[in-house]
Formats: structure tokens, C-alpha cells, sequence
């Protein structure tokens, strides 16, 4: 027992506290230094920079800022934010901001049910990502043919549909928009989950709606690759609440989205392990200022798009791409069709020379991820394991599931995607600019094609 002669009074019965004071002052663990590393990116000249170092070592930054999206003190954090402008925009209920659009596939693919043993039915045109993440969900990809929009060719899903299909996956490929009004009737009479992959076309518009909220998950990449984004970013929009816990669950590893986090489970299948693709706040710094600027830009595009395309002139030999909603795409790019890639060759290097931004791949281009055939990591069915998952899972199997994949599957992608001749446009064109493109590309097709008035037109 203490000697009640050294035994001092307790703070809490009314004693000194033995700890007053703390005289000890270290340095922010995000500081100055932080900072001048974010500028530097920027490209700002060094005197800028000096002077923005002035001005950060003159003021007291406490403990320096606190960059995580949870427990940031803050009343609303940039991610926060970044959701709210994606849901205004876009005119959805619920928005997650993740750190990229593969990201947003792979949580969306989970959520909706994609899993081992099943089916996704993907474009022949569109970038890797969106059959790589059905396989990194535990099913198999099956590749439907485009048409003449260079999109999913509604027509030809529903043969694809198999008692092990659960899901469509519309791309909206390089501004381009899809038919969901058709591909929507089919995935109801069906019964299917709809996950629209919008990494290349943010901002565009089906009948008067952005695309993004027909399906029941619609993705996206808000990245310095696509028309709006800084560096690596993504979006998950949907309608429904539970396919926004759902997919929340997955992101946030095992339901830090919760209103209680450790509280049981409120319903069947509402908690299980996921894994970690929060956005992080420096990303959504930079995208939310680039979200709200997406309509001016896409406004932009389009007006380009449709001042060169009123001057087109048609022509017996050229077939421009079909625009499932010519008003709603994005427009980045203008694309039509040479009767053959001879001609092709001979229109590409016409336009190149009167300084205009064009290519077609030839029936020589290398590989490319934008097409089925080139998807290597899926065609070659190798999975990371012996046990080859998915394509020899036991599940799959013993539901029936066989693939092959051959170049020749998708016939109309095969030929249009060698074939197709593609214009880049730039937001900043004018007036003027877009008046000699146009007269270029008339120069062009007149010296090697036929001038026809009953041809496809352009619009």
C-alpha cells in the first residue's frame, strides 16, 4: 500500500495534473514540402514555385491536413463533393466516387451478381477493361458483334443468352452511344443486369438522358485519358439504394459506408469481403472541378461535330458511322467508312497531307485492346492459377459453359474496326477551323470518290 506521507492527490479527486503542458513542437507529417511537390506537377516555373513556397512557409499549417476521405473533420470532403456534382450532373440518386473506371467495373460486375459460373455479354469494340473485369469477377466474358455504329449491335445479344448469362455490358465507345432503348428491352425480357461502361463517353446522351443511368450500374472514367479527369479516377452511378450499398460493400472492403460499421447485418448478403478502391482526396480535388466542367466541354465537341458534318458533301463510296442519337453523343471524333481499306489508304494519306488529324487501322494494325480478337489475356483463356479460372472453373462447367475465342466471331466488328477511317476533333476549334476541316475532307473524297446526293448521309 502507498506511504500516505508520498502518495499525491489524483487529478481526478482534485489534484495538480501532472501534465500541464506540452513543450515539445514537431512538424506538420503533411506539410510544405507535400505541397510544393503537388505544384511541381502542375509544370509552374520555378519563379512561380518560389513564390508559392513563400507563401506556404509563411503560414502555420498546425498538424498539416488530414487526406483521407473518413475522419477528415471537414464538413464536407472533395470526395464528398465530387459525388454530389456527379449526381447533379448526371441526374442519378446515388454516385461513388473510386480511383478508377476499372475500379468502377469490377465493384459494379460484384454488385450486380457477376460472379462464378456465369455470363457477361460484352461488345466485339471497347476497351479491355470491361471484359478483364468479368474475369477478375469470377465469370466469362462472351463477345457480341457491333453494327454500324460501332456499338453493340442490340440485334444480336439475344442469341448470346444463355441460362449462365446475368448481365449485359453496353460500351459507349470513344464518344459514341449505344441503343439503350433497344438493348434495355432486351435485358428486361430477359431478366439481365445492365452495366454501361461510359469510361469513353462522359456526358453523352441517349434520348434526351445521360448515359450512365439506363442500366442498373452505369461506370466511368473520370481520368487525364478521357475528355474530363486529372489523372486516375472513376465513377459508379445507379438508382437503387441496395445496388449503391452493394457496391459500396465491395469498394470499402467490409462496410466502413455502414451507418453503424459494426453493427450486424440488417439484411441477407449485406456484408461481405470486398476490397479498396476509395477515391482519395487529391484525385477528387482535381475531378471535381473537372466534373463540373464536363457539359461545356461536351457542349463544345458536339457544336465541332455538327458544324463539319452540316458541310460534308456524301459520296457514292463512303458510308459515314451510324449515330444512334446524333444530338446525344459526345463527338470527339468523326468516323466513316471507305468501301475498301485500298481506298482507305488512299483517303487517310490525302487527309494527313492537307493537315488533317486522320487514321485507319488497315487490314496490318498491330493489336489493340479495343477489339475482341486483340484481348489477349481473355482470348487465350490463361488464367493467374493452374486451376485456369474461370474458363475451366467446375461451376461453369457443370453448367454447360464452353468458349472459344477466334477472330471471326464478330464478323461486322472484324471488318469495320480494319476499315473505318477516324477524324479527331478539338473542343477548341472555331468557326473557321471547322470550315476547312470540312472543305478539306470534301477536297479529299471528291478527288477519289464519286459525289452522290442519294448516298448515306452524314447526318
Amino acid at each position: 500500500m502507498a506511504d500516505e506521507r508520498t502518495k499525491e492527490k489524483l487529478a481526478l479527486e482534485g489534484g495538480l495534473k501532472a501534465v500541464t503542458s506540452i513543450e515539445g513542437k514537431g512538424r506538420p507529417k503533411i506539410g510544405v514540402e507535400e505541397f510544393m511537390s503537388v505544384a511541381e506537377r502542375f509544370g509552374f516555373s520555378e519563379k512561380a514555385l518560389a513564390k508559392m513556397r513563400k507563401a506556404a512557409e509563411a503560414d502555420d499549417l498546425g498538424e498539416g491536413p488530414f487526406l483521407p476521405n473518413y475522419y477528415s473533420g471537414l464538413k464536407e470532403t472533395k470526395v464528398e463533393a465530387y459525388e454530389k456534382i456527379a449526381r447533379k450532373v448526371f441526374g442519378s440518386k446515388y454516385a461513388i466516387g473510386v480511383n478508377s473506371g476499372t475500379s468502377a467495373l469490377h465493384a459494379a460486375f460484384i454488385a450486380a451478381g457477376v460472379g462464378p459460373g456465369t455470363e457477361v455479354i460484352c461488345p466485339a469494340i471497347g476497351f479491355f477493361a470491361t471484359s478483364a473485369a468479368v474475369v477478375t469477377s469470377g465469370a466469362v466474358p462472351i463477345f457480341c458483334d457491333v453494327d454500324k455504329s460501332l456499338m453493340i449491335d442490340p440485334a444480336q445479344i439475344e442469341p448470346l443468352i444463355t441460362k449462365r448469362t446475368v448481365a449485359i455490358a453496353p460500351t459507349h465507345w470513344q464518344g459514341g452511344i449505344c441503343d439503350m432503348g433497344a438493348i434495355m428491352k432486351v435485358a428486361r425480357r430477359h431478366k439481365l443486369k445492365v452495366i454501361e461502361d461510359c469510361a469513353q463517353a462522359v456526358g453523352g446522351e441517349f434520348k434526351g438522358r445521360r448515359v450512365g443511368t439506363f442500366g442498373d450500374f452505369g461506370c466511368f472514367s473520370i481520368s487525364g485519358y478521357k475528355i474530363v479527369g486529372g489523372g486516375e479516377g472513376g465513377l459508379i452511378l445507379t438508382q437503387n439504394k441496395r445496388n449503391w450499398e452493394r457496391a459500396q460493400q465491395f469498394i470499402e472492403c467490409g462496410g466502413l459506408w455502414r451507418p453503424v460499421r459494426f453493427a450486424r447485418p440488417r439484411y441477407k448478403g449485406e456484408l461481405f469481403c470486398g476490397t479498396n478502391y476509395r477515391m482519395s482526396e487529391l484525385e477528387a480535388a482535381v475531378d471535381v472541378v473537372q466534373l463540373g466542367k464536363m457539359p461545356a466541354v461536351v457542349k463544345r465537341f458536339r457544336t465541332v461535330k455538327h458544324r463539319i458534318l452540316k458541310r460534308l458533301r456524301t459520296y457514292g463510296e463512303i458510308e459515314p458511322q451510324v449515330l444512334n442519337d446524333p444530338e446525344g453523343e459526345v463527338g470527339y471524333t468523326l468516323r466513316f467508312y471507305p468501301e475498301t481499306i485500298k481506298l482507305g489508304r488512299k483517303i487517310v494519306a490525302a487527309l494527313q497531307a492537307e493537315n488533317i488529324s486522320a487514321s485507319m487501322r488497315g487490314d496490318k494494325g498491330r493489336p489493340d485492346w479495343h477489339v475482341y480478337h486483340s484481348m489477349f489475356p481473355v482470348t487465350y483463356k490463361t488464367g493467374p492459377t493452374e486451376d485456369n479460372y474461370p474458363w475451366e472453373d467446375p461451376l461453369y462447367l457443370k453448367r454447360g459453359g464452353s468458349i472459344e475465342y477466334n477472330r471471326g466471331d464478330c464478323p461486322v466488328a472484324d471488318d469495320l474496326f480494319d476499315r473505318v477511317i477516324s477524324i479527331g476533333l478539338n473542343q477548341w476549334y472555331n468557326a473557321a477551323d471547322c470550315r476547312h476541316i470540312a472543305g478539306g475532307i470534301n477536297k479529299v473524297l471528291s478527288a477519289y470518290c464519286s459525289e452522290d446526293a442519294e448516298a448515306a448521309p452524314w447526318l
